[in-house]
C-alpha cells in the first residue's frame, strides 16, 4: 500500500495511459513520476471495482476515491459539526487552555468528528479573517498594556492641554482612560492606580511605552526601570516588561485602543470646553462605559462581557492598601552623618560616613537603604535647615557626651547626699553657661570613687563658693 495517496488528477492519468494508450507499468510509473509498485497498486484497485477509461459522466472525484478507497469513511457534514469558531478564540485566551485540550473535548462530544490535524486547520483558517492584534493569542489576566494618547483635552480654567491615560487588557480588549495634566512620574503612578481600582484586579504583566516616568533608561535588552514604577510593581505583585524601542506592535493592543479611544471617546467630546480636569474625567467615564459595552466589529460580543468572562476571575487580587507614591534619591552621607533631603538634614549610622546612600521619599517618610537595605527610617519635615538626628545613629563618644546634662548631674550628686547636691548646684548656677561647669562638677564626684561617699559629703558641707578652695586645700580636688 502507497504511503500517501496521490491526487486524483494522478489517479485518472494512470487509468487513462492504461486503458487508453495500453502503456506498461513502467511506462506510466516514468510518465505520472510514480513507483511502479504505486502504478501496479492503483490499477489493482480500479480492476478490483470495475472501473476503466472513460469515466462514466456520473462519476466524479468524490465518487472515484469512494469506489478505489471503499475503507475511508465519508462523514455527513452535520455529524462532523465544528464547535462556534468564536468560542474556539475565547477559550484559548484563558489560562492554560490549548487547542489539543479543545479538540479533545470537541471529539468526546463528536465522535466522528474532524481529526485534530484538520480541527487545527479549520480554527487557523478563520483566525487569519481577524484583526492582526486579535490574532495574537493574550492570556486571561496575564497583560496589561499603558500608554498616553497623542490628542490631548484644552482644559480652560488651568490654560492647559490634559493627557489622556489608557490601560487595555490583552484578552478582553477592556479599556480604562484618565485624563491628567502632566505625564511626570506622579501622574503616571497615581493613573496606575486608578486603573488597577477599575479593573478590580492586577495583571501578571504591566507593558509600557518607553515613557520617561516609567523607563529610565530604554533598551532592547536590559531596560531600566523608574525605581518608583518598580516599587509599584512589587507592591501590587507585578513584572514590568516594557515595549522594544521602535517595535509598535509589542503593544499593539493599547495603539489600536488609542486609535479607537481618540474617535468614539475625544472625537465625541471635541465641542465641549472644560474648566476642571474633575469634569473632564467625569465625562471620559460616561464615555468610556460606551465604549466597552459597544459590540466588536468581527466579535459579536463586548469587551465588557468578554472582561467579566476571561480577565475579572484571572486577575489578581488588589492589596489592603493603595500604593503610596514614593520618589528615589540618592545621597551622600556627610561626616557628621547625616544626609540632605530637600535642605533638611537626617541621621544614618555613623558607620556610613562617606558612603552613598538610596532615599525613599514619601508624604510622611524617609527611608534610608543601603546596599538595597534599610538602615535609618525617619518622619519626614519640611523644614529647611533644620536636623533630625536619632541617638543610636551616634558614635559612643557622642552618645555619652550629650548624655551630660545639668539635671541628670544634679540627681547624680544628690544620691550623694544633700550637701554634694547642694555643692553642685552652687558651681552650676554661677557659671555663664552650665556646660561650663561640667568639668569641675565631674571632678568632684569621682572624688566618692576614689575616698568614699561619706568623706565626699563631708567635704561638701557649707554652700559657699570657698568650700572648693579648701577641698582642694585638702589635696581632694
Amino acid at each position: 500500500m502507497v504511503g500517501r495517496r496521490l491526487s486524483m488528477r494522478k489517479i485518472k492519468e494512470v487509468l487513462r495511459l492504461k486503458c487508453e494508450n495500453g502503456c506498461s507499468i513502467r511506462q506510466i510509473a516514468k510518465s505520472c513520476n510514480i513507483a511502479r509498485s504505486t502504478a501496479r497498486e492503483y490499477l489493482a484497485r480500479a480492476e478490483q471495482v470495475g472501473l476503466s477509461w472513460p469515466l462514466a459522466p456520473n462519476l466524479d472525484d468524490a465518487a472515484v476515491e469512494n469506489l478505489l478507497f471503499p475503507s475511508a469513511q465519508h462523514i455527513a457534514q452535520d455529524r462532523r459539526q465544528m464547535p462556534p469558531m468564536d468560542y474556539i478564540h475565547g477559550e484559548l485566551r484563558r489560562k492554560r487552555v490549548t487547542l489539543q485540550l479543545l479538540w479533545y473535548e470537541y471529539k468526546q462530544a463528536n465522535p466522528e468528528g474532524y481529526q485534530y490535524s484538520q480541527f487545527c486547520e479549520l480554527y487557523r483558517r478563520w483566525a487569519k479573517k481577524l484583526d492582526v492584534c486579535l490574532r495574537q493569542q493574550y492570556r486571561a489576566g496575564e497583560k496589561l498594556f499603558v500608554d498616553y494618547a497623542g490628542q490631548t483635552v484644552p482644559v480652560t480654567g488651568k490654560v492647559k492641554e490634559a493627557y489622556i491615560f489608557l490601560a487595555t487588557l490583552g484578552a478582553s480588549n477592556y479599556t480604562f482612560a484618565q485624563a491628567s495634566l502632566a505625564q511626570d512620574l506622579p501622574c503616571w503612578i497615581k493613573a496606575h492606580v486608578h486603573a488597577f481600582e477599575f479593573f478590580g484586579g492586577v495583571p501578571e504583566i504591566l507593558i509600557p511605552d518607553n515613557l520617561k516616568a516609567g523607563v529610565t533608561n530604554p533598551c532592547r535588552y536590559e531596560p531600566d526601570i523608574n525605581p518608583t514604577y518598580q516599587d509599584l510593581a512589587q507592591h501590587y505583585g507585578t513584572a514590568v516588561i516594557p515595549a522594544r524601542p521602535g517595535k509598535p506592535r509589542d503593544k499593539a493592543k493599547v495603539e489600536s485602543a488609542v486609535l479607537i479611544a481618540e474617535r468614539w471617546i475625544l472625537a465625541a467630546i471635541r465641542n465641549h470646553k472644560f474648566f476642571s480636569l474633575s469634569e473632564l474625567n467625569k465625562v471620559i467615564a460616561n464615555k468610556l462605559r460606551e465604549f466597552n459595552n459597544r459590540k466588536f466589529q468581527k466579535l459579536d460580543t463586548t469587551r465588557k462581557a468578554l472582561f467579566e468572562s476571561l480577565d475579572k476571575p484571572a486577575l489578581k487580587p488588589l492589596p489592603h492598601r493603595p500604593f503610596e507614591y514614593a520618589e528615589w534619591k540618592k545621597a551622600r552621607v556627610n561626616i557628621d552623618y547625616h544626609i540632605e533631603v530637600d535642605r533638611h538634614y537626617y541621621s544614618v549610622p555613623h558607620q556610613l560616613v562617606q558612603e552613598q546612600v538610596d532615599v525613599r521619599l514619601t508624604a510622611s517618610t524617609v527611608e534610608v537603604l543601603f546596599k538595597n537595605r534599610r538602615v535609618a527610617s525617619h518622619h519626614r519635615s519640611y523644614r529647611k535647615g533644620g536636623f533630625v538626628t536619632l541617638p543610636e545613629h551616634m558614635p559612643k563618644s557622642h552618645q555619652k557626651h550629650l548624655q551630660w546634662t545639668p539635671s541628670r548631674i544634679i540627681r547624680w550628686a544628690g544620691k550623694n547626699g544633700p550637701n554634694t547636691q547642694e555643692l553642685i548646684t552652687h558651681i552650676l548656677e554661677n557659671k555663664p553657661h552650665p556646660e561650663q561647669g561640667f568639668r569641675s562638677c565631674l571632678g568632684i564626684m569621682r572624688l566618692g570613687k576614689r575616698y568614699s561617699p561619706e568623706r565626699l559629703e563631708a567635704a561638701c558641707a557649707g554652700q559657699s563658693l570657698s568650700r572648693v578652695t579648701h577641698i582642694k586645700a585638702c589635696g581632694l580636688f
